[in-house]
Parts: C-alpha cells; structure tokens; sequence
C-alpha cells in the first residue's frame, strides 16, 4: 500500500530500509511535507508519519545523530514562545513511567526553548524504540532507536467509521472496509477516476474508491443483488428492506454523488463500447466457497440451472471456471483500461501448489505487487495489482492460450473442493483428538 501511494504523491523508500524490511519502522524520502500529509491521508496500515531527526542502533548513536542533525532546521520547533511534549513509543516491550522519564531526561541537550506542554502542545517529538518482532525473545536494550518530529496520522479510523457491521446493505460476501481502502490505495485510486467493479455484490469496494473523490459503477449477474432484493444476509433478518441497494450505502456515507450506476450483466460477455473506459479495475470475484461463479449459459446445456429472480425474471446459469474467470479479467483490463491504470483483484490459492508461475500474466499487463492473506493452513488469497503498460491490440485477445499460462492455472478449478477437503480434515481431526 505504501509502495502504491508514493508512486502517487511522490518519494521513495530510503535505501538502507531494504535491509530491514521487516521492522514497524520505516525510512521513506519524502521531498515535502506536504505530500507526506497528502500520503496519510490516504493510508490504513501505516499509523503515523514523521520527520526524522536522528536514529541508530544504542542511544549513544541516536545522540549523536541528532547532535549532528542542522540546527536551523530544529530551531523553527523549539522557539521560546512555543509549546511542546515528548512521547515514547516502544515496538514489543513496556516501559515504566520512570523508564520514560529517564530517556527524555537524556535528551536535554537538544536546544528546548518553549514550555512543556502535555494537553495541547503546538509541537510533538517522538522517540520510537524497536525491540524486535519476537515476543518470546525481547532484549534488554532496543536493536533500533529513532526521534522526530511528529507530522500526521493515518487514516485508520476509516476501519471503524465504515466497518461491515454498520453497513446498510450487506451481503455474504461483502469486504472487510480495511481491505477495500488497502484495494483503493493499491489501484492509485484519486479524484475524478472512474473505478469499475465487475463482481460488484453489495458495492462494498465502491464506497472505498468513492471515499477518494472517484465515480464508481459496478455490473453483477445477480438480478436480485443489484436490485436489492430477495433474502436477506443479516442475522435475525428474513427478507431485504425496500431501501437496502448499492445506492443506499454510498448515501450512507455522503457519497451518492460519485455513483453512476449498477448493472446486471454477465461478466463473460462484452457490454461495453470498445476503447479505454476505467482508470482502476477494482474487484474481488467468486471463488465458489459462498458465492458461486456463474455465467449465462444456454437450453442447450447439459449441466444447466434454471433461476427465477423476482418480477419473473428467468435466466439459464452455467458454471464459470475459476480459470476463466481470471484470464477473462486480464482481458477485459488489457482492452478497458486507460494506460497506467490499475487491475487490483483477489486470486484463491491452494498453498501446497502454489507456484509464481500460476499468476495469470497478459502482455498488457505488468504485475507491481503480490500479498499473501492466509485464509487456512492450506489456502490463502493473493492481493494482485497490475498496471497497463501497453496499448492493447487484436492479437493480444488470447495470448494467454500461447504462452503456455493457461495450463497451469487451470488446476485452480478445483479450489472449492481442496478448500473444504482441508475443513474436513481438521473436523475428523478436531472428533479424533476428542475420542482419545
């Protein structure tokens, strides 16, 4: 997400950073503090940003890296008519009050002009300890130690404010609101966009783009879904209220107005005038655990479902290859999207198989990042961001069928039935360890 917004707002990680990618603790360059704001503005996993004055690896190093930081840059902080607290945050160990006091104590060499002021201080420092990432194993001394000034937060309230649980109209399937920001920022959503769901559901990944000023518009097979109809996906409720749709929870929010519609349309099948439409793809598709992926099918069919929505709505429905599903959206953002616009997608994986080799690749497409979100021992999910750096042309239609990458996804199918073929061996686990 970081790495998704600097390319946005500008910076980069320092260069040592690479070295200890694993700390909470993180260098950026960042050239103004106006963008380092305009960064947290935008972040759900970072928690507060700073402008570093010193750090090192014992407090003796952190002294006299900040003994060495430029004076003139300090003193415009530290000014006689103005207010000022330290506070200290440790990474993986608690401090004593009295612990506290003796490490801001240490620092009275810094030029402090102004008063203390602990309610509402004009400036904050910070002191930041890292003890590691073992809690088993905490050393007695920090192994990193870091000051600066504090700068702004991120937006982690958002988690909170626009959590599931609030939402008007749910579903089964409706994204945690962390991972919907975390999909925006992936996808460089900013003002203005136009964001496109294909597997819209409830909206739930509409509202995070709408929330950064983009216009958002979403398509789904369900007629019952888009239309807000049917049974209800909330406890202790039957059927869906009158006004439980994708417009009522963007309403909800104060964002009505950077929504363009819903469509129920068959994903599978061109609906859109040809050309470059959407500046981010933003989905997460059916993996067949609670939704089932579906497309229209024909009488002709033999494995066929008939469903009958409400105001006799009919349609034939036939199955929808996880594998399918996946290269057909390759597809549809390697023609749809405009160059440098974003594919953020949500691809099951069965850990035992997996390879790098079975990511869906389109020569359209470059692929920026690849994160891991362990569902089960066995299973997990890979957040997969790509970006279009090629204009696409008619032979790039099913150059997947050539370079040999459809074969090997293919066996991804089949993820429904090695889902639950873990759950039921943990369940006849679970009754065995019982008996003994």
């Amino acid at each position: 997400e970081i790495t998704s917004l600097l390319s946005l707002y500008g910076g980069q990680f320092s260069g040592e950073q690479e070295i200890r990618v694993n700390s909470p603790f993180w260098i950026l360059n960042i050239p103004s503090e106006e963008m380092a704001r305009g960064l947290m503005k935008r972040t759900v996993c970072a928690k507060s940003i700073f402008e570093l004055w010193g750090h090192g690896k014992s407090a003796g190093e952190l002294y006299e890296s900040l003994k060495n930081y430029p004076t003139d840059k300090m003193l415009p902080y530290l000014q006689s008519d103005s207010t000022y607290k330290v506070h200290i945050h440790t990474f993986n160990k608690t401090l004593t009050q009295a612990q506290k006091i003796k490490k801001i104590d240490a620092l009275e060499f810094l030029p402090f002009k102004g008063k203390v002021n602990l309610k509402n201080p004009e400036h904050v420092f910070w002191i930041l300890e890292d003890y590691g990432m073992n809690p088993n194993d905490v050393p007695e001394d920090p192994i990193h130690l870091y000051f600066g000034r504090w700068i702004a937060d991120g937006q982690r309230e958002l988690i909170e404010s626009y959590s599931v649980k609030k939402r008007h109209f749910i579903g089964n399937t409706s994204m945690d609101a962390c991972l919907s920001f975390i999909m925006a920022n992936h996808g460089r959503v900013k003002p203005n966009d136009i964001v496109y769901d294909p597997f819209v559901g409830t909206g739930g990944l509409l509202i995070s783009s709408a929330h950064f000023g983009a216009y958002v518009c979403g398509t789904d097979i369900d007629y019952n879904t888009i239309h807000g109809l049917g049974k209800a996906s909330r406890k202790n409720q039957k059927w869906r209220g009158p006004d439980e749709n994708i417009r009522a929870n963007l309403r909800q929010y104060g964002l009505e107005k950077y929504y363009l519609d819903a469509l129920v349309a068959d994903f599978s099948r061109p609906v859109w005038r040809k050309g470059m439409l959407f500046d981010a793809i933003i989905t997460d598709p059916p993996y067949g655990i609670r939704e089932a992926p579906r497309r229209m099918g024909s009488q002709k069919e033999t494995v066929k479902s008939v469903e009958r929505s409400t105001e006799n709505h009919f349609f034939v429905s036939s199955s929808y290859h996880l594998s399918d599903i996946f290269f057909d959206l390759l597809k549809f953002g390697a023609e749809y999207l405009v160059m440098g616009g974003r594919l953020v997608y949500w691809l099951p994986i069965y850990r035992p198989e997996y390879t790098e080799e079975i990511i869906p690749r389109h020569p359209c497409l470059k692929l920026i990042s690849n994160c891991e979100q362990l569902l089960s021992s066995h299973t997990s999910r890979r957040l997969i961001t790509m970006e279009k750096v090629k204009e696409f042309k008619d032979q790039d239609e099913n150059s997947y069928l050539l370079d040999g990458q459809y074969m090997p996804y293919r066996g991804h199918n089949s993820f429904r039935e090695k889902y639950f073929s873990g759950v039921t061996k943990r369940i006849a686990k679970e009754e065995k360890d019982n008996q003994k």
